[in-house]
């Protein structure tokens, strides 16, 4: 019957690149969340253009095949993986900036353009684009578009949705049959016309259709370089009271991220960055407001993380020291896979009950005695622990899987979310259902069911059904 179905669809897609190889299907059928189930693919095919995408998913449709969209694979929820006898639709060569219009700060790009290639081009022009997952070197605007990714400068700046003013996907149901190209949102800085579809696509995690273009907005340039404030505690405690100080102040600096020694250490054995990895828990915050104001601000901030119980805290007047500093943040998560298999949580919680998700991961992590390494977007309340695992170790990883599970409750019961910005895929499905009350489940189901009547677009996927659950 795959042999069947494979036929079919080369022969309905003459001159594209089929993939039916099983190591590179293997390769290309799953995301970075290690611990996610994923199936086999029948086939994956690295599209060229908004048309052969379009050909694929008509094709696709006809034969009942099932449509995987795929961007760098840096996902780690398990959004991006394989179903059984799934085409897998890999993105990453639909990799051109259409346009960048610096009149009206805007820019049109393929899904697969890599987030810091994006950054680059639009600088060239005197602008900004601030959306920075910490993935931002290798993931795509596409991947990032559908998790509504956030990152470093969140705090200040906005999420990608904040930034998508419009886009074009590939869609089925009632706006035509599978395989048609519509163009949702617009370019201009205001529009309510119907209802927001745009936004409705940002973060669907491809469920609704195949995305094969976007429009995005942009700012001005940052006009100097932000000053970096250091602190370093002798706990996630007293972390997190800085954090709650400095929104009970009223302070909001571009960027404000925690790391803890795990981390620290992990990072510094890796890239010798010169960092230390003395202190128990560090913040590092970013202050970009220009002028004698910001320099003003970031004192303010240094004091907030003194009176909080800082060991130290100081200004970086070094961008070179600044740079490093960050770069061990972007680095922690890969650092950390170095060390064994690794279970990612992206819990997010009002800035207010930051300390208490912070004692609250201590303590599960060690009721379940497990090691937790802690990484956050502190600022906007984004906490990140990450579980470590010791390889082929099957007692701890049983451990592992129930502090996961421990840690969404925790994050539900905070008046928080399971997912601030990785998006559901498979691995936080049980936390959704337990963060969403029934009748909003039911009408998630319901817009699923009325754009993708098929179920062809990652089936399974953030609103999937599982009687398991």
């Amino acid at each position: 019957m795959s042999l069947r179905l494979a036929d079919g669809l080369a022969g309905a897609l003459p001159g594209s690149r089929l993939i039916t190889d099983p190591d590179v299907l293997a390769g290309v059928g799953r995301d970075q969340a290690q611990w996610a189930p994923a199936g086999v693919a029948l086939a994956a095919l690295r599209a060229r253009s908004g048309e052969e995408v379009s050909r694929a998913v008509a094709a696709c449709a006809e034969l009942g095949i099932p449509v995987v969209p795929r961007g760098a694979g840096t996902g780690l929820s398990g959004g991006a993986n394989a179903v059984d006898g799934c085409l897998v639709l890999d993105l990453s060569k639909m990799d051109s900036i259409v346009e960048i219009d610096v009149e009206n700060m805007l820019a049109v790009v393929q899904p697969g353009v890599v987030n810091n290639a994006l950054k680059a081009a639009v600088a060239e022009h005197g602008l900004w684009y601030p959306p920075d997952p910490a993935s931002a070197p290798w993931s795509t605007i596409g991947g990032n578009v559908s998790t509504n990714a956030g990152g470093l400068c969140c705090l200040k700046y906005g999420v990608t949705r904040d930034y998508v003013l419009g886009l074009e996907a590939v869609v089925g149901g009632p706006g035509g049959a599978y395989g048609t190209r519509l163009r949702l949102g617009r370019r201009t800085t205001k529009g309510v016309a119907g209802y927001d579809l745009t936004g409705l696509f940002v973060g669907s995690e491809g469920t609704l259709g195949v995305i094969t273009e976007v429009t995005l907005r942009l700012r001005p340039a940052r006009p100097e370089a932000p000053r970096t404030v250091v602190g370093a505690f002798g706990g996630l405690a007293g972390a997190g009271r800085a954090v709650a100080e400095l929104t009970s102040c009223g302070l909001v600096p571009a960027a404000l991220e925690l790391l803890d020694r795990v981390c620290l250490e992990a990072v510094e054995d890796w890239r010798h960055l010169g960092i230390g990895a003395s202190a128990e828990a560090m913040l590092l915050a970013s202050v970009d407001t220009p002028g004698a104001a910001g320099d003003e601000e970031a004192e303010a901030v240094r004091a907030v993380f003194l009176r909080s119980g800082a060991d130290w805290a100081e200004l970086s007047g070094d961008p070179v020291e600044a740079e490093a500093l960050f770069e061990a943040r972007r680095l922690a998560y890969p650092a950390l896979e170095r060390l064994g298999p690794v279970i990612t949580e992206d819990l997010c919680v009002p800035r207010s009950e930051v300390p208490e998700m912070l004692a609250r991961i201590e303590e599960i992590g060690r009721r379940h005695g497990v090691r937790i390494a802690t990484i956050a977007h502190a600022g906007d309340g984004n906490l990140h622990p990450l579980l470590l695992v010791p390889p082929g170790d099957d007692t701890a990883r049983t451990a592992a899987e129930a502090a996961f599970e421990d840690l969404l409750t925790a994050a539900i019961g905070l008046r928080g979310t399971v997912t601030g910005e990785h998006g559901v895929g498979l691995l936080k499905r049980r936390g959704m259902q337990r963060e969403l009350p029934l009748g909003v489940r039911a009408m998630q189901r319901a817009v699923k069911q009325a754009l993708d009547p098929l179920d062809l677009f990652n089936p399974g996927k953030v609103t999937g059904d599982d009687p398991g659950l």
